[in-house]
């Protein structure tokens, strides 16, 4: 499959085809392969024409572009899409070395040239090791962050510059993977809010060189990888022939990692009337995540995600789905 035709599938007239409106809107999670030249909003509203329905939205912005792996929720599964944005993300990414850029990326204007680029490996990995674990990160001002209402990029395309906090932010991993000076190749996992553009001017800026990031690849988003991405053009075709099963996973998907409970029909009553019940209290010293947990009725139904109050020692629906599982 051929960008160019994923691309032509998104800026297609209006006028074309476009999927009759659903009676009963689909639910679950698209894992799409995004083209590069597009927002990640201009995907979503290509699989809406697809699909037939309005209720479509994603779970963590790419760069128009980045490529790889754009998560994309249907319907119920847009009341989980706050759980994938929270996952963990893995990139890879092209840096040029000598030249810095005002967005940090090679679609912005260039600000500064002629810096060094004949760095030795060692130099390269000993900055990029600097830059592995808890760090704070200055978001750029081209990135859709608000002030006053009002995203950063438009203020800085009017030529203003606003104060950014520097926020924490985990690397738990940043891998040199090939060079060819003034350009290399990394790798980098990392905690979700992580800009690689800002960590790619942050090289540049240690190195005294100047840098901006060339190319970005989404290699996966929590258990979500590139692999098992489907082009825009294939999934389009899948929901024309009404065979969109075969990309369209469960909502609960991107719950999986959580621990789960398994009630019987009284309890899967009282969860989906927003009841509390008793059940096993969380493992200690697991974190946060651990007072979550997954509600599933006897017959496999995803019923609720659920959170525990020590206070009553219950656990109570935090949000409430639907009696049936996607494809059921």
């Amino acid at each position: 499959m051929t960008r160019g035709r994923d691309d032509a599938l998104i800026n297609r007239p209006k006028s074309r085809w476009v999927a009759p409106r659903r009676q009963t809107p689909l639910s679950g999670i698209l894992n799409v392969d995004k083209p590069p030249g597009v927002t990640s909003h201009d995907v979503v509203d290509a699989v809406r024409r697809a699909v037939g329905q309005r209720k479509v939205g994603h779970a963590g912005t790419l760069d128009p572009m980045a490529t790889g792996v754009l998560l994309l929720c249907l319907g119920q599964a847009t009341r989980v899409a706050e759980y994938l944005m929270a996952s963990h993300k893995r990139y890879r990414a092209t840096i040029v070395l000598g030249m810095a850029t005002d967005t940090y990326d090679a679609e912005g204007q260039i600000v500064s040239r002629g810096g060094r680029t004949d760095f030795s490996q060692q130099e390269i990995e000993g900055t990029l090791a600097g830059f592995v674990g808890r760090i704070e990160q200055v978001p750029p001002m081209y990135s859709a962050l608000k002030r006053g209402g009002q995203p950063l990029y438009k203020l800085a395309r009017q030529g203003k510059v606003v104060e950014r906090k520097p926020r924490p932010v985990e690397v738990d991993e940043l891998v040199l993977l090939d060079w060819t000076l003034p350009s290399l190749i990394i790798e980098v996992a990392c905690s979700p809010g992580t800009y690689v553009r800002s960590l790619a001017h942050d090289l540049g800026q240690k190195l005294g060189s100047g840098a901006y990031l060339a190319s970005l690849v989404r290699l996966s988003s929590g258990r979500f990888t590139l692999e098992e991405a489907v082009s825009l053009e294939r999934l389009t075709e899948a929901f024309r022939r009404g065979q969109e099963s075969r990309y369209l996973l469960p909502l609960d998907e991107a719950l999986l990692d959580w621990p789960a409970m398994i009630v019987g029909a009284d309890d899967a009553q009282r969860i989906v009337q927003g009841q509390a019940v008793q059940g096993e209290p969380p493992t200690e010293g697991g974190g946060a995540r651990d007072a979550l947990c997954r509600a599933y009725s006897l017959d496999g139904d995803f019923l609720a995600v659920m959170a525990f109050h020590p206070a009553s020692g219950c656990w109570r629906p935090t949000k409430v789905f639907a009696l049936r599982r996607v494809g059921s």
